[in-house]
């Protein structure tokens, strides 16, 4: 790789959270069963005319803002013309020739090295239906059916320049994307739903040369990580090639996530889609004022959100990296923060248990049972002493999967924590008396003789004591 480098451009579709179709009142609702949210209008049926959706409008002028774009105040559709089976009138509407955002950029950071990825164009199109293949894949299948739920969903497509250098710099910027279009509510960017696509044209060059290499096209990737690992893995494919004196040859290539693989789909051709403005829709005009109305309109975003969390609650920049990845995540902190105000220990256990349950179970957020009130209700218990950190761990599991209150957990577990001295001193002048050799040790110097001691009167206790009192407990009788 050394007398290479990767030349990276991303093509990502997003779908608008909006209730209809771009052109017509059909239903955008995910899920429903095979072309039943159809009309004449997104069936292309002839004499059909649709009317443009505001609100698609207004979302992908949001999306433009946060994602640092030029806004076109005046811009039109174009019909771009090709034949498709998921293209029921043989042409797509989209801004082939003046998109509504334009000359963006995402700042990403890698191994604590900042970059700046250009953003080419942010423009509003339509989405075809969706085949659905009988075999694994279309080059496989021996017949595909046609679904026309999504034709006429409202797309964005936001193109980047060709400044990414590696499968690592691509999940990066991906995961920057997504994260501000959640925030700005733009989309729910779901990409295991389809409302969030990537396509990656991949090239590689020599080091130091400025002419770009030839690229190929890799689709059917459903996660920011198959992203990064079909990169890497097309990077080496094209280096091998150039290697053993071969030429990489333009074409569409499919991630096998199963193999690991990108597999051949078609030759890649530049296709004349003979592009002409839409001529039964009228131009958008936007005003500076509309578009500043919308700019009001944006919550706070990620970069700042991260900041405020340094500077006004004292998070480490890596925390508040975390925590500000996913919206859903960082609404939970905050709503946690206001019933509970410690950040790091809110931090902690939202990066270890919440995270590490999330995860095992493969589960989003908004799946498990546990609120941000029950965790600061368990916070308080374990700062006040009625339960051990570890007793905490035992209690927020059964909260995740149950929702239920820690006090109640804790009374049904029979999980409270002595910290009575009373209690503890005949657990402790019992384990005094069945350990000579270990007080004789810590009486002689050896000061870790303590911890086996205190993990005695844990054992008898099943794990109910309070250590801290245990410990000076047993180093105020031992020095008599």
């Amino acid at each position: 790789m050394s007398k290479y480098e990767a030349v990276i451009g991303l093509e990502v579709h997003v779908e608008l959270k909006t209730d209809t179709k771009l052109f017509c009142g059909c239903s955008t609702e995910f899920g429903k069963e095979p072309n039943t949210q159809v009309c004449p209008v997104c069936l292309g049926l002839p004499g059909s005319t649709g009317i443009l959706n505001k609100k698609a409008v207004e979302l992908a002028t949001k999306a433009g803002l946060a994602l640092n774009c030029a806004i076109g105040t005046y811009t039109w559709f174009d019909r771009k013309n090709y034949y498709y089976p998921d293209l029921p009138k043989g042409y797509q509407i989209s801004q082939f020739f003046r998109p509504i955002a334009y000359q963006g950029y995402l700042d990403i950071e890698v191994n604590g090295q900042s970059k700046r990825i250009n953003i080419t164009r942010v423009h509003i199109e339509e989405d075809p239906g969706k085949l659905v293949h009988s075999g694994g894949s279309i080059t496989n299948s021996h017949y595909s059916f046609v679904d026309y739920n999504r034709s006429g969903m409202p797309l964005i497509e936001i193109v980047s320049e060709p400044d990414i250098s590696s499968g690592e710099e691509a999940k990066a910027y991906l995961e920057k994307l997504k994260a501000n279009l959640e925030y700005a509510g733009v989309s729910d960017v779901k990409m295991e739903q389809g409302s969030l696509r990537c396509d990656a044209n991949v090239s590689v060059r020599p080091v130091g040369t400025t002419t770009l290499g030839v690229k190929t096209e890799i689709k059917n990737m459903n996660s920011f990580r198959a992203v990064q690992r079909a990169i890497e893995y097309e990077v080496e494919r094209q280096i091998d090639i150039l290697e053993d004196g071969g030429r990489v040859i333009p074409e569409t290539r499919g991630w096998d996530e199963n193999k690991g693989i990108t597999v051949f789909m078609r030759n890649k051709e530049n296709p004349d889609y003979r592009c002409f403005i839409e001529p039964e829709l009228t131009p958008i005009q936007l005003t500076e004022e509309w578009i500043e109305e919308v700019r009001a309109s944006i919550p706070e975003l990620p970069d700042a959100r991260r900041k405020r969390l340094v500077e006004e609650h004292g998070l480490p920049d890596y925390d508040a990296g975390v925590i500000t990845s996913s919206l859903a995540l960082a609404e939970f902190f905050d709503a946690t923060l206001k019933k509970y105000p410690d950040a790091k220990t809110i931090s902690n256990w939202i990066m270890g248990e919440l995270l590490r349950l999330l995860n095992a179970h493969n589960m989003e957020l908004n799946e498990a049972k546990i609120t941000p009130d029950g965790l600061a209700a368990l916070l308080k218990l374990i700062e006040k002493g009625s339960i051990s950190n570890k007793m905490g761990k035992e209690v927020f599991e059964i909260m995740f999967k149950e929702g239920k209150d820690p006090d109640q957990i804790v009374k049904e577990k029979g999980l409270s924590q002595i910290s009575d001295e009373g209690q503890l001193a005949q657990i402790i002048a019992e384990v005094i008396a069945k350990n000579p050799k270990s007080v004789q040790d810590y009486q002689s110097g050896k000061k870790q003789a303590i911890g086996f001691l205190v993990g005695q009167v844990m054992k008898a206790t099943k794990g109910q004591a309070n250590p801290g009192v245990v410990n000076t407990m047993l180093q105020e009788r031992l020095a008599k």
